[in-house]
């Protein structure tokens, strides 16, 4: 059992409990709808509670809440009297209850769970029946769907024992069947794709692919094309200046200390004195 059902088995039990104080606070009157006043944390869920005779549950049904039980329904065990907790937990239901990827709820979950109320006086000792049997018509759930909403591409959902879901086809707008209690929901599927749009989709996939590949061998092309041209411009530079070199006037040496220094083996002019004149004594 995964965490999201422990908690929404733990939520049905601590549901039953203020549901029946409900009832003890008016008095156990039977076929009036009560709703219960819950903590704040567990703010967004409404819950209320019906007690029947189950003579008259035989005979006329009922018709509370989101739910339309028709007569000739019979709670298994039986059992004097009856009481019905209804649910709706709200923006909470994704909390407990879960569908597929490739649905989306877009209801909250209802639900309604049958116990035996034949004695108030032990409240936590009030049993879940085990179900319900229809000899005639089913049980009628009744959603308020959001606007907008395809209903073609909409199904109804119960949610088993274990979390599973089991999915069955909307026969009328906003109105799902079932034969048992449980909790309940409407889902969306999202459509498939069409073929010739997987196909579509396919190519620029690959065509996006090819492009990523073209685009990394052209940088690296470019990359090493631009530092070809670098190295041969370089070597230009450097064949342009030894050729420099080697055509001009070259120097003698000498070392100084330790260092190798340039040396002119001549002078290019001779020294000549400006005026021919004896310097006077």
């Amino acid at each position: 059992m995964n965490n999201n059902i422990s908690a929404a088995h733990s939520l049905d039990i601590l549901l039953q409990k203020y549901a029946f104080k409900e009832l003890l606070v008016h008095n156990r009157r039977t076929g009036s709808l009560y709703h219960s006043v819950l903590p704040t944390n567990l703010t967004g869920i409404r819950v209320s509670v019906v007690r029947l005779r189950s003579g008259s549950f035989w005979i006329r049904g009922a018709n509370f809440s989101n739910f339309r039980i028709p007569p000739r329904v019979k709670p298994i065990p039986y059992v004097k009297r009856l009481a019905i907790v209804y649910q709706n937990l709200g923006n909470l239901s994704s909390h407990y209850y879960n569908v597929p990827g490739n649905y989306s709820m877009v209801t909250p979950v209802i639900g309604f769970i049958v116990y035996n109320a034949t004695n108030l006086n032990n409240v936590n000792g009030m049993k879940k029946l085990a179900n319900l049997t229809t000899t005639r018509n089913s049980i009628s759930i009744h959603f308020r769907l959001p606007s907008g909403l395809n209903i073609s591409q909409a199904k109804c959902v119960k949610f088993n024992e274990d979390g599973s879901p089991h999915f069955s086809e909307m026969k009328h707008p906003n109105i799902c069947l079932t034969n048992d209690q449980g909790h309940f929901a409407v889902v969306t599927v999202r459509p498939e794709p069409h073929p010739e749009k997987k196909k579509k989709d396919k190519r620029l996939l690959v065509w996006l692919i090819v492009s990523i590949v073209f685009g990394v061998f052209a940088l690296l092309f470019i990359g090493v094309l631009g530092f070809v041209v670098y190295r041969i411009v370089k070597m230009r530079r450097i064949g342009a200046m030894e050729n420099e070199a080697e055509n001009g006037e070259a120097f003698d040496t000498i070392w100084v200390g330790n260092s190798k220094l340039p040396s002119a083996t001549s002078m290019r002019t001779n020294p000549i004195i400006e005026y021919s004149e004896s310097a006077p004594y």
